[in-house]
Parts: C-alpha cells; sequence; structure tokens
C-alpha cells in the first residue's frame, strides 16, 4: 500500500470525516454494550490498552530517572525489558495487522480501503519512530557507566523520542479503533474472516 499524504500522524486529529460513517453508527461509549464486542473486537482492544500501558510505564520509568527517583544501575535493570517487550510486541502487532487483517478489513468494505492505507502508512511511521527510540534508549544505556552529564543528555534525547512515539502511538491507536471495532460490530468476526477465504 502506498503512503497517502493526509497519515501524517502528528498533524491530524483524527480519521476524516468520510471514513467515519461506520464510527457515527457505533459510537466508541456503546461499543462495550454491542453483541459482537466479544472475540477479535476486545482482542484488539485489550491489545491496544497493553500497548497504552506499556508506553505510560516507560514514561514514567524515565521519568523516575530523570527526578531521582530511580538510580542508574536500577533504572537500566527495570528498563531493558519492558522496552524490548513494548517495541517486539508493537512490531510484531502491526505486522499481522499489516499482512492479514488489514487486506481482509479492506475486502470486506471497500470503502474503507483508504482507511486501511491511513494506517498502513502510519505503520511506517510507527516504525522509524521505533527504531529511532530503540537507538536513543542503547544511547542512553550505554552512558550509565559515564558521566552525569552524559547520562542526563542521553536521558532527555531519549526522554524527547519517547515522548514523540507515544504520541503518534495514541493517535494511531485511537484511529485504527474508530475505524476497525465498528466494522466488527457492524459484520461480526466471522463474516469478516470469511470474507478473507
Amino acid at each position: 500500500m502506498t503512503a497517502p499524504a493526509n497519515s501524517l500522524l502528528l498533524e491530524r486529529a483524527g480519521l476524516p470525516d468520510d471514513l467515519r460513517w461506520l464510527v457515527q453508527k457505533y459510537p466508541r461509549e456503546n461499543w462495550q454494550g454491542h453483541a459482537n464486542i466479544h472475540g477479535l473486537a476486545n482482542m484488539w482492544l485489550s491489545r491496544h490498552d497493553m500497548f497504552r500501558e506499556l508506553g505510560g510505564m516507560l514514561t514514567s520509568g524515565i521519568g523516575d530517572y530523570r527526578e531521582d527517583r530511580l538510580t542508574a544501575p536500577d533504572f537500566a535493570r527495570w528498563f531493558a525489558p519492558r522496552l524490548n517487550h513494548f517495541l517486539g510486541n508493537l512490531d510484531g502487532h502491526h505486522n499481522v495487522e499489516d499482512y492479514q487483517y488489514f487486506p481482509a478489513f479492506a475486502k470486506a468494505e471497500p470503502r474503507l480501503k483508504r482507511g486501511f492505507e491511513i494506517l498502513d502508512a502510519d505503520h511506517h511511521t510507527i516504525h522509524e519512530g521505533l527504531e529511532r527510540n530503540a537507538e536513543t534508549a542503547n544511547a542512553f544505556i550505554r552512558t550509565l557507566e559515564e558521566t552525569e552529564d552524559r547520562q542526563r543528555f542521553a536521558a532527555d534525547a531519549y526522554a524527547n523520542e519517547n515522548s514523540r512515539l507515544i504520541a503518534m502511538l495514541k493517535r494511531h491507536l485511537a484511529d485504527e479503533e474508530d475505524l476497525i471495532i465498528p466494522l466488527i460490530l457492524d459484520r461480526g468476526d466471522r463474516a469478516l474472516v470469511e470474507d478473507d477465504d
């Protein structure tokens, strides 16, 4: 899929109006009461909640270190496994969406194809952000044996990169949910999977 010009994550306030007709039919506040919320829709929402939670933990953790609530060695032990879990799971989740779910959903509802192209373009932008995040995190971890000034500079660089990634991710997750969850509620899991056969 190609990257549409209007997919710039940090510049958009949500999906374009012409892609919001299903979320208007199935507003977010009614999702949990819908019969089709169980299964794929709930799985999707719980994965997204996990990414939000992990992103928040990383943001809080770097804040704790910068505010001297965690020593450098304690922070490194805490930080590295959580960061690896976050980055690895997010990248894997996006690959499954790009190669399995998005094509099946776009086939099931062609009027939303452009929305899935936007989400796919988001994934490329987020992947670049994941790479920058990992690079600045590794640079920071390498400084933990160096001077405090180098540690602080590297921690600031990571915190800035993390903030940017989390902002992109929040926008993307909300837009993805607004496109996908109403489609699942409207069609049901089985109809969407069968449409892919």
